[in-house]
């Protein structure tokens, strides 16, 4: 299934930039490094410190983004 990521303004990708992987917008921080850190136990409040870089909004905003996608593949 497809992410569609790109209908998401929290978030960009662009080929010179972190590989072009996800990267939540205006930072180099990839949008994996918030599952890899939720995975790991990590609070949404521990990662925002550890990335200052990304705000709060940015995070809700992909963490809907994928709520929505479960609630269709339901």
């Amino acid at each position: 299934m497809m992410k569609q990521w790109e209908t998401i303004t929290a978030v960009e990708r662009a080929p010179h930039k972190v590989s072009g992987v996800w990267v939540f917008r205006g930072t180099r921080v990839p949008v994996a490094a918030l599952f890899e850190n939720l995975k790991d136990g990590a609070t949404v409040e521990e990662f925002l410190q550890w990335f200052p870089g990304v705000q709060r909004e940015q995070v809700e905003a992909v963490l809907e983004h994928e709520i929505q996608l479960l609630a269709v593949a339901t």
